[in-house]
């Protein structure tokens, strides 16, 4: 049902990275694709390269020029064209604000949960005839988790193992009520576009995990008077300072990916029991 839903096309890249917001380059001298899907337009063209001996496809999730607001990237059109090129495992940075005083600007979360508030997003790839429910229990790759964990630790960058990302529909940014209430559940980031990319990998039976690097503090934990509500120049100014630590760890990453085993997680036969019709 998948390999119905993607169609065939050359394997171009096993492994892809969707570049958030800041991070909207990553291959020297790439060999720029288009790809027409059956949902429209991608964020932007893909880069095919070499980094690290290994074939990487690279897609800015905004685009290059940072156009599209969260709420209008076509992430299943984005999805579709990295599976269509062969692709199977994705590393995927986001910008995340904290939810918690423990966890700093500057610091990386890697998730492994994530909590949906979005409200008008297409989020499946089975929309009907074929009915079909995936679990998303554990909705990123364990396997990709671990690697990325133990990059930032080799790059020696204060990173959390674990944590729950809620995310929100945007582009506008939580009230303090809202955000207040996000930090009284648990949970540890916000994000506004984590759903439904990582799902939607999941549907496609591709590995998925992120690297949230922290930009801010959320609105809501206003009780330090160090710590002031969000801003889309300070959410920039944090990335493109630390854009070079997600730089290499993201190629620390891919260095070793050929060392994961491909029976140690259950990504690529997500959807087998899935299908009611």
């Amino acid at each position: 049902m998948i390999k119905k839903t993607v169609g065939k096309t050359a394997n171009l890249a096993k492994i892809a990275v969707i570049g958030g917001s800041g991070f909207y380059d990553l291959i020297k001298n790439p060999k720029w694709i288009e790809i027409k899907t059956p949902y429209g337009k991608t964020s932007d063209k893909i880069a095919i390269g070499k980094i690290a001996n290994q074939t990487v496809a690279f897609l800015p999730r905004h685009g290059k020029a940072h156009h599209l607001p969260p709420h209008k990237i076509n992430y299943r059109a984005n999805l579709w064209a990295l599976k269509s090129i062969g692709v199977k495992q994705i590393i995927a940075p986001c910008a995340c604000g904290s939810l918690q005083e423990n966890i700093k600007p500057g610091e990386f979360v890697i998730c492994d949960q994530f909590v949906d508030r979005t409200k008008s997003r297409a989020d499946t790839f089975f929309e009907g005839p074929h009915v079909a429910h995936v679990s998303a229990a554990a909705p990123y790759c364990p396997s990709i988790r671990d690697l990325l964990y133990k990059s930032c630790l080799k790059n020696k960058i204060k990173t959390h193992k674990t944590g729950t990302v809620v995310v929100i529909e945007g582009p506008r940014y939580s009230t303090k009520s809202e955000s207040r209430w996000f930090s009284s559940q648990g949970w540890e980031v916000i994000n506004m576009t984590q759903y439904p990319e990582c799902i939607l990998a999941r549907e496609l039976e591709m590995c998925y995990a992120n690297i949230a690097l922290i930009t801010d503090y959320d609105a809501g934990l206003e009780g330090n008077k160090n710590i002031k509500p969000v801003t889309s120049a300070e959410v920039l100014r944090v990335f493109k300072q630390n854009n070079e630590k997600v730089k290499k760890v993201v190629i620390e990453a891919i260095k070793n990916i050929d060392k994961i085993h491909s029976n140690s997680c259950d990504c690529n036969s997500a959807m087998k029991d899935a299908f009611l019709s």
